[in-house]
């Protein structure tokens, strides 16, 4: 029952993939869409459950992407080494900042984190030599499998559908497990947790890197499949697109994550159609929701339904 949701989300992924191979909404945006799905679920992993605040995934993001780029373009690594190495060395730097930057809290944490991403942003745009500048890097292999080379939307769409499922299974068993029920627990109240015997400090250091490690993931397969990165893809206003489809989704919820992935890369697509008001039309849905439904989409509305259903139960056993 606890991986229901899993199923019916990886049902219909594949089903869509199947019958509407050829189709935009499907082979391109769906193929963003599962990117996007990636990692909110993984920041929701640190922001959602461990409640700590995060501005930089980018960085993260970033250097995963660069990683890949720079060893397969460079030195000629196979796409999958080189994002094993992007994964191990995100995964060093993580544990090496967790030390520190996980003993400020709230504001203190966000302005950390947002300094960490715009530093990696100011080395990816000075260092030319290495990340090619502004311009960014160009010509990346495709990705290959046991020899399978990746290089059509559709293909991608699969990879990507799997990946996006495969994150969502650890996320979900993440969160029913004892280091998911910790990490609530300092969400809800860290010197409560620290009195319970909870290694706070352990728990927030271990769901910061393995966040940051499927971040560094979804960058490599980003440059693989998009076979360019540059700077903007790793800008702060990347980390903040990535926030707000968490808290668009619902804090805490794995599929409220999923949810706001979806609506922030849909919905552009859609608005794309009023030009000019574009941006205008966008501002204004997200302001409207984060106002009437402060707790997120898909949260708020599983709520109500839940709500619904133990009304009509009771309503049930008062008429018998």
């Amino acid at each position: 029952m606890r991986l229901l949701g899993l199923y019916v989300f990886l049902v219909i992924s594949i089903g869509l993939g199947l019958l509407f191979p050829e189709n935009y909404y499907v082979s391109v945006v769906g193929t963003t869409a599962f990117f996007n799905i990636i990692l909110a679920v993984s920041l929701n992993l640190f922001m959602g459950y461990a409640g700590q605040i995060s501005l930089g995934h980018a960085a993260f993001f970033g250097i995963g992407a660069y990683t890949s780029a720079v060893l397969t373009t460079s030195y000629g690594l196979h796409p999958l080494i080189a994002l094993c190495i992007g994964a191990i060395i995100t995964g060093i730097l993580s544990f090496l900042l967790s030390k520190p930057i996980l003993k400020l809290k709230g504001h203190y944490l966000a302005m950390a984190t947002l300094g960490l991403g715009i530093i990696i942003h100011i080395i990816l745009v000075q260092e030319e030599w290495l990340t090619g500048g502004p311009d960014g890097l160009s010509g990346i292999p495709v990705l290959q499998i046991l020899g399978y080379d990746f290089d059509s939307d559709i293909e991608w769409y699969f990879l990507l559908a799997i990946i996006a499922s495969a994150t969502i299974w650890i996320s979900l068993n993440l969160g029913e497990s004892r280091m998911g029920r910790a990490l609530r627990a300092i969400h809800g109240s860290e010197i409560a947790s620290q009195t319970l015997g909870i290694d706070t400090s352990s728990a927030k250091a271990q769901v910061f890197i393995l966040s940051a490690v499927i971040t560094s993931i979804a960058g490599s397969l980003f440059v693989h499949q998009q076979a360019f990165i540059s700077p903007d893809s790793c800008s702060f206003a990347f980390s903040v697109e990535l926030v707000t489809m968490v808290v668009l989704g619902g804090l805490g919820s794995t599929f409220g994550a999923v949810f706001g992935a979806l609506i922030l890369t849909i919905l552009p697509e859609i608005l794309v159609h009023f030009e000019e008001l574009e941006v205008l039309i966008y501002g204004a849905i997200l302001m409207v929701i984060m106002i009437f439904l402060p707790k997120g989409v898909f949260v708020s509305f599983s709520e109500l339904l839940e709500h619904l259903i133990k009304g009509r139960s009771h309503a049930r056993r008062t008429t018998a």
